[in-house]
């Protein structure tokens, strides 16, 4: 009997001996998984965050182009805002049809009946809404005054953000906010208030191009992962610019170009829109509209140094300030 027991004994220690290896092995494997999800998160996010950055920069890249066209030719507004969306979709269109995976990932989309009726929300409500509330908003106002009022969008992600997940604003969201309204305002205006001038139509019309800026960066969010920034980005500009020509019909006033002029217009079109508008949602897609548009604020940043190369334009105590809180605001949320 005893010897039973002790088999007993023996063979429910091996099991359990057993047991312990196979929960050792699981437990070896989940944190195995958890690492490499947390390596893949940690990728992810630092491609959004530079994506973010550089599409920042080819934004204020692209400020410096329209700036240098509207001082040596007469070009007007609103041929230039169609022309640049219709060749920056045309162009996403070229680069998406060049590849199997991007016809595929079109055609998805277009086939898609409830994608498709939010990608045309996505083009009329934010690229279309945006671009030419804020150029409205820099004829009734001014540049600085347009560009203070834009970036109203970043509260306004803030709370559709926190209404989304049931909580309240975070610590660096409002400190980021706060930086980067305030930089932004110090490059705008120079630190002179007087600079910053809102008559009530210009008020209105930048209050619309802030809504429009923060529907670009919502709005898409569920469809971006699905087919990809270039899909999304580009569909709805060349939508955009479509429907945008066919109401202003900016071909009734093209200006007149040198080689120099349309070449500044093509690095708007291919750098300033196609690439900064395709880096943007990139950044959106992996590391979300917050926190992509508090980094894109890096856009006056960057428009201030390409100025200061291409222009001559000085910068002042005000402007070092403003590119302070800046770059803290872009290391915080970071």
């Amino acid at each position: 009997m005893r010897g039973v027991a002790l088999g007993a004994t023996e063979t429910v220690e091996g099991k359990s001996a057993s047991r312990f290896g196979v929960d050792a092995a699981s437990r070896a494997l989940r944190q195995l998984r958890r690492d490499r999800s947390n390596a893949r998160q940690d990728r992810r996010t630092v491609t959004g965050v530079l994506a973010t950055l550089c599409g920042g920069i080819f934004w204020g890249f692209s400020g410096t182009c329209a700036s240098f066209l509207f001082e040596n030719y007469t070009v007007d507004t609103v041929w230039l805002m169609c022309a640049r969306q219709v060749v920056s979709g045309l162009i996403f269109m070229a680069v998406i049809l060049s590849r199997k995976a991007g016809r595929n990932s079109l055609i998805a989309l277009f086939t898609s009946k409830r994608d498709l009726a939010v990608l045309v929300v996505f083009a009329a409500l934010g690229v279309l809404l945006n671009q030419y509330g804020y150029l409205m908003a820099v004829r009734l106002t001014n540049a600085g005054t347009a560009t203070v009022l834009q970036c109203l969008q970043l509260i306004i992600i803030m709370v559709y953000s926190c209404l989304r997940g049931r909580r309240g604003p975070r610590r660096r969201e409002l400190v980021g906010v706060v930086l980067a309204l305030v930089g932004t305002y110090l490059l705008a205006t120079g630190g002179n208030p007087s600079n910053l001038a809102i008559p009530f139509d210009g008020l209105v019309i930048g209050l619309v191009a802030a809504v429009g800026a923060a529907c670009m960066s919502i709005i898409p969010s569920r469809i971006l992962p699905k087919y990809g920034a270039s899909v999304v980005t580009g569909s709805g500009m060349l939508l955009s610019g479509i429907v945008m020509s066919c109401l202003f019909q900016p071909w009734a006033h093209t200006p007149q170009l040198d080689g120099m002029g349309w070449g500044a217009f093509l690095v708007l079109a291919a750098v300033g829109s196609c690439l900064a508008y395709s880096l943007y949602m990139q950044g959106v897609k992996d590391i979300g509209s917050m926190r992509a548009s508090l980094i894109g604020t890096v856009e006056p940043v960057s428009a201030a140094v390409t100025s200061a190369i291409a222009l001559g334009t000085i910068f002042t105590m005000p402007d070092i300030a403003g590119f302070a809180c800046i770059i803290v605001m872009v290391f915080l949320t970071a």
